[in-house]
């Protein structure tokens, strides 16, 4: 049974204090932990950002991906070894803006893997340009007088495009946090993970308390299953932003078209050609 420690590096945090990072952070650890899932069958993929400072501080298979394109890396990984647990980490800015293409096409996929979102409806890194989620009229470091643009509804977009799982959360509630990924990493399909993340030291608008007053968490009366109902919600921001899982369907995933479960991963299998010689041209 893994520990929370089995997951913990000795590199130490460069996030700001109080940061919604944290909240992730830990919540994805007791994630892995609960679901008894060991160090070696976990691959974390990470994009530019806050967020990919992660990479440093996850003892499991990681990667530190392009900025947008951590997407592609992550499908990749799963094809080749169907048997890792896959959860691709970003920001809002490299998720819906650099890799709002590659967010759309994964969507189709239905691959077995997790997307987390680090929402915090700012390109923080880069010390607060405007991103695709900031509302219209933010004052940003890019937008001095106002967002021009409408904030991008992605959760809507994923339901859309064909997500089968789609759910929000907020990061300092780690109870709901983790039930969350819990439910998002044994879903068979393609899970999505908005987390609604304060920045404390560049969003002044998006805090814990203007969260805890816009917020609305979905009880058991709601149903997952229903499709339109869900696109609607999902689209509330100012009048109660829906926190929970918002839709959930099965369809067979893109491992299954290509019978990939019933494989050996590709550094397992035999092959008839021995492609190292191929390999000596590009080395």
């Amino acid at each position: 049974m893994p520990k929370l420690t089995d997951f913990i590096t000795t590199k130490k945090s460069t996030w700001c204090a109080g940061c919604g990072n944290f909240g992730i952070w830990a919540a994805i650890k007791q994630t892995f932990v609960e679901l008894n899932i060991e160090p070696h069958q976990a691959v974390n993929i990470f994009d530019i950002g806050c967020n990919g400072n992660g990479c440093n501080w996850f003892r499991c298979y990681g990667f530190h991906s392009l900025h947008g394109r951590v997407l592609p890396v992550a499908v990749g990984i799963k094809l080749a070894n169907p048997k890792l647990k896959v959860m691709a980490i970003s920001g809002d800015g490299g998720a819906l803006g650099e890799g709002g293409n590659h967010f759309m096409h994964t969507c189709r996929t239905n691959v077995d893997m997790t997307y987390i979102i680090h929402n915090n409806q700012l390109y923080s890194l880069t010390t607060g340009q405007m991103s695709p989620e900031s509302a219209q009229g933010m004052k940003t470091k890019s937008t001095p007088q106002g967002n021009p643009l409408v904030q991008l509804n992605h959760l809507q977009i994923a339901i859309s495009a064909g997500a089968t799982f789609v759910a929000r959360a907020y990061a300092f509630d780690m109870q709901e946090l983790t039930r969350i990924l819990k439910a998002a990493i044994e879903h068979k399909g393609f899970s999505i993970v908005d987390i609604l993340q304060p920045c404390v030291t560049l969003n002044l608008i998006n805090t814990s308390s203007w969260y805890t007053d816009h917020m609305k968490k979905l009880d058991d009366t709601w149903d997952p299953a229903n499709k339109e109902k869900a696109i609607q919600i999902s689209g509330s921001w100012d009048k109660g932003i829906p926190v929970g899982i918002i839709y959930k369907e099965e369809r067979p995933t893109l491992e299954d078209s290509y019978s990939l479960n019933t494989k050996e991963p590709l550094t397992q299998q035999v092959h008839a050609y021995d492609v190292r010689e191929l390999l000596k041209e590009f080395a």
